[in-house]
């Protein structure tokens, strides 16, 4: 049970009994009011540069959605990852290729495939349909699609208590609003995001990502959600033009300190110190995925000379650039995807790629073989 001494003056919020007589966390509206200091001004420039690093270099890849296809997956295992759900970035590739259907790793693997299916198409739908609440449920039911919380209503805002445990937990530490309270936080968070602001947009996301995780709206899935947001707001907002970012990485990589931040601004209204490690997490992830760039148009550039006196080359230059975008994959695959010709001409290009390096048989087998990019694997995931 949360404890009235733990939450502090200061706290952006109060508790309040719900209907039911649970005692409940009711933030208030934002922004809030905190005093800058030098360190958090320090940081945002830093992040900002970065941020502006990743998006030039980023826009410099000679084709670009190439990079941004193995970056949104990264996100994705990550986010999950943070979640509890086991899936490595090998094994979701994998997945993909259809070469993992295994019953025991189905649902891990699916949940973090939907994770990617909801963040490309909030991207497409944000073409038509601002951020929103009706888009938040869109992309919600798109993420719980098929399953573990499919049966907590999909794309629908819950109308039952939830709490917030640590893992183990028997008791909740944290107790979001009561379903009744729901509809009004949401709507001022919205209002939110529309509303005029001369505060920095990196700031703002801050902020909104507290605030949706302390209203906590749905019964799964809030924290998968939380997150897609903070690439969705910087695209909305021209931080970048496409999602370079993987942020979730930095907050797996400080689970604890993720949840002890956002606890802490609730309890003590300990706004600067989450909105500094925001803005690590942004700055030291944004250095990291400019750095991944370049190693790859390094890697392509160096592969690219190797077959330059090869009959096929452009044929295998597209290859290559499938092979970035997809660093594992079949025959199929391949033929559906890269559009390169037959079974046979596909498989001829891919031998050749074996014979140059570049690419590496994993199966062994004579059919259904599984192929990796196996220096590109290693820029991404190390």
């Amino acid at each position: 049970m949360m404890k009235q001494n733990e939450y502090l003056e200061k706290a952006p919020g109060k508790l309040v009994k719900s209907l039911n007589g649970i005692t409940t966390y009711l933030p208030n509206g934002l922004p809030p009011e905190w005093i800058w200091s030098e360190k958090l001004l320090y940081q945002l420039s830093a992040a900002e540069r970065n941020l502006a690093r990743l998006e030039e270099v980023g826009n410099a890849f000679p084709i670009p959605h190439i990079v941004i296809r193995p970056f949104v997956r990264k996100e994705a295992v990550q986010s999950s990852l943070i979640e509890g759900t086991r899936t490595t970035f090998e094994e979701l590739l994998t997945f993909e290729a259809h070469q993992m259907n295994l019953p025991e790793l189905f649902a891990d693997r699916q949940e973090v495939q939907n994770y990617v299916y909801a963040l490309d198409y909030g991207l497409e739908r944000m073409k038509t349909l601002p951020i929103s609440l009706r888009l938040i449920q869109e992309i919600h039911n798109m993420l719980m699609n098929g399953v573990r919380g499919q049966s907590k209503d999909p794309g629908e805002f819950r109308k039952e208590q939830n709490w917030i445990g640590r893992p183990g937990a028997t008791l909740e530490t944290y107790v979001p609003p009561a379903a009744d309270d729901i509809p009004a936080c949401l709507t001022a968070l919205e209002g939110y995001i529309y509303q005029e602001s001369d505060l920095p947009s990196l700031i703002r996301i801050a902020l909104i990502h507290y605030q949706f995780e302390a209203i906590h709206p749905f019964q799964d899935g809030n924290g998968r959600i939380g997150r897609l947001l903070i690439i969705f707001l910087m695209i909305h907002w021209g931080l970048l033009s496409q999602p370079y970012l993987y942020l979730s990485h930095y907050l797996e990589n400080n689970r604890t300190e993720y949840y002890d931040r956002m606890l802490a601004v609730s309890q003590k209204g300990a706004w600067e110190e989450w909105i500094s490690f925001f803005l690590e997490g942004v700055q030291i992830q944004a250095d990291d995925a400019v750095r991944r760039i370049q190693s790859i148009q390094q890697l392509r550039m160096a592969y690219k000379k190797t077959f330059a006196s090869d009959r096929s080359r452009e044929n295998l230059a597209h290859m290559l650039d499938y092979f970035i975008s997809t660093p594992i994959s079949t025959v199929a695959q391949t033929k559906e995807k890269a559009k390169l010709g037959s079974f046979s001409t596909i498989q001829r290009y891919m031998d050749k790629l074996v014979e140059y390096g570049i690419l590496e048989e994993l199966t062994g087998n004579k059919r259904n073989r599984l192929y990796r990019a196996k220096e590109v694997m290693r820029v991404l995931q190390s």
